[in-house]
């Protein structure tokens, strides 16, 4: 179970949409947590190894490498 507080203009645009659609407000608070969840872990993921990167903890490799290892290019 979720439960949060949103600003009145949204919550209103939310309501509007719900009664518009005949779906309801958990539908669409859902949706749109789905449609934007695997964008977040990614953008999550990237500063963490952004940040190990940085303090030295993890490296590199070239771009070819990479290719060569997975199959990819030529």
């Amino acid at each position: 179970m979720l439960a949060l507080r949103l600003p009145p203009d949204i919550e209103a645009r939310l309501e509007d949409l719900a009664r518009l659609t005949g779906r309801s407000k958990s539908f669409y608070a859902r949706e749109a947590i789905l449609a934007h969840l695997d964008d977040l872990e990614d953008y999550y993921l990237a500063e963490q190894r952004t940040g190990a990167l940085e303090r030295g903890e993890s490296g590199t490799i070239p771009l070819a490498d990479a290719m060569k290892t997975y199959g990819l290019g030529n």
